[in-house]
């Protein structure tokens, strides 16, 4: 899902010089990419039994695929924005069926475990962003959709053998009878996962490139590998460090910490900065969701992971919008605003931890 859904950011530089692609494309193309992902997360709401189906999860990473070698077949704008929608979409269905399977299945028997599963999104960033370095090097734009489809045709077939757990009706009845009323924190959950889409998607389109801009070398090209980086191993230290604070105070304190790497090369110029920018977003990004959708999945609401979800996909959708009139005055004012957008998060957030229930039933 790494690959599959983010391997667009580092590419498109490439597009932009090799296959003609306009800006205005190539921002249809991200917005293509968003709708997708929200309709994908509206189906695990609208079919909760797709949530629960390894076809679908099989399916939705051939799609994938697919769509990553169909991407260099084609210079037709329209077929571009088609095939970026039906990633959107299949990395949805991947990335709810997944972590629906992670909550109930890995949580159990060793809590990290689900950690490092969120961290393979930050490999697959890295991986990606390695090949198509690489590919820029020594290659076309071509070779770099090819390259990254043929690794996440490598993961599929690794990942294959995931089969969610099916849900009993009579334990989903009980369950239905029995769960507490905690929709009061669930509610101030879903307003901060929204406006974290916001922020966080700002920076995810922008980040890079206001780096690139104010700093030359390796550093610029490979700040996208720095955050792919910092994401694989940052899930399973967030994981860790809810074993002795709360996931609530946990949640604000990686919202505020994530704000700050989004507005640091916005406010100070360097190489310095920039890397520790790369660094704390890459670290965050992930780990907030880690943490929102395990406190969703413990507060007990019917189809916490795909709401939230939701709600995140709308943040993804709204952010380039809000952003869009701040461009013409380069990136600073844009990352100000996503960083403002993750306060904005952090604030909704402390909700969430005031009388927090921790002790629900499993």
């Amino acid at each position: 899902m790494g690959v599959g859904r983010f391997v667009y950011t580092p590419i498109l530089p490439l597009m932009h010089e090799q296959a003609g692609l306009s800006s205005a494309l190539g921002a249809n193309l991200a917005t293509a990419n968003f709708i997708g992902y929200l309709a994908g997360a509206l189906v695990g709401i609208a079919a909760p039994a797709v949530v629960r189906s390894a076809a679908a999860l099989r399916g939705s990473l051939v799609v994938l695929v697919l769509t990553l070698a169909l991407m260099p077949v084609t210079h037709d704008g329209t077929a571009w924005f088609g095939l970026r929608l039906m990633a959107g979409a299949a990395s949805a269905l991947v990335f709810v069926i997944a972590v629906s399977a992670m909550l109930s299945r890995l949580r159990a028997h060793a809590h990290h475990l689900v950690g490092w599963a969120f961290g393979g999104v930050g490999a697959g960033i890295a991986l990606s962003g390695l090949l198509v370095v690489a590919a820029q090097a020594a290659s076309t734009w071509q070779a770099a959709w090819w390259t990254c489809a043929a690794l996440a045709a490598v993961l599929t077939a690794l990942a294959w053998p995931l089969a969610p757990q099916p849900e009993a009706v009579s334990s989903a009845a009980a369950a239905q009878a029995e769960r507490p009323r905690t929709h009061r924190w669930f509610l101030s959950l879903l307003a901060s996962y929204t406006f974290e889409g916001i922020g966080y998607i700002i920076a995810g389109t922008f980040l890079v490139a206001a780096i690139q801009q104010s700093v030359k070398g390796w550093l610029g090209g490979g700040a996208w590998i720095v955050v792919g980086l910092a994401a694989l191993p940052s899930c399973a230290l967030w994981t860790q460090l809810a074993r002795r604070w709360s996931r609530p105070a946990l949640l604000l304190a990686s919202l505020t910490i994530q704000a700050i790497g989004i507005a640091l090369p916005a406010l100070l110029g360097g190489a310095t900065p920039a890397l520790v920018s790369a660094v704390l977003f890459g670290a965050t990004f992930m780990g907030v969701s880690t943490i929102a959708l395990s406190i969703g999945s413990h507060l007990q609401v019917p189809r916490a992971v795909a709401l939230l979800t939701v709600g995140y996909s709308a943040g993804q959708i709204l952010g380039p919008l809000l952003a869009a009139p701040l461009l013409s005055h380069g990136y600073h004012q844009a990352l100000l605003l996503g960083s403002a957008m993750v306060v904005a998060a952090a604030v909704a957030s402390v909700a969430v931890c005031v009388r927090f229930p921790h002790h629900l039933a499993a």
